[in-house]
């Protein structure tokens, strides 16, 4: 159970599945959220969730260690948030992953709070 809004929820997700598989070489301005989800029904009757994500990051050179050699750190980040996320929803979850630089973006309210970072 949380207090936080579904799509905060599914954002920090995947925030945790980056620190967790990138250790020591976190990009710690990073930020992350839920750009578009819609729940539909396949022509079988069962739903699917389909969650467009967004990695921000303030360098290129963050971005490319996120996406890793091949984009197989990112496919390992996705991966894993996707086992949690169809755990929470009970049906399988479509996500598509964009990795952006927004160089400085900490030190923009705006861009904290788009992010939906700002406290109440």
């Amino acid at each position: 159970p949380t207090d936080q809004a579904e799509k905060v929820w599914l954002a920090e997700i995947v925030r945790e599945k980056i620190l967790r598989n990138m250790n020591e070489e976190i990009p710690h301005g990073t930020a992350v959220y839920v750009e578009t989800m819609e729940i539909r029904q396949k022509p079988n009757g069962k739903e699917i969730v389909d969650i467009g994500i967004v990695i921000v990051c303030e360098k290129a050179s963050h971005k490319g260690m996120i996406i890793g050699k091949q984009g197989l750190m990112l496919k390992k980040i996705g991966s894993e948030a996707r086992e949690d996320m169809q755990d929470y929803f009970g049906c399988k979850v479509n996500m598509q992953i964009w990795v952006k630089v927004k160089e400085d973006w900490r030190n923009r309210e705006s861009d904290i709070a788009d992010f939906g970072l700002k406290a109440d």
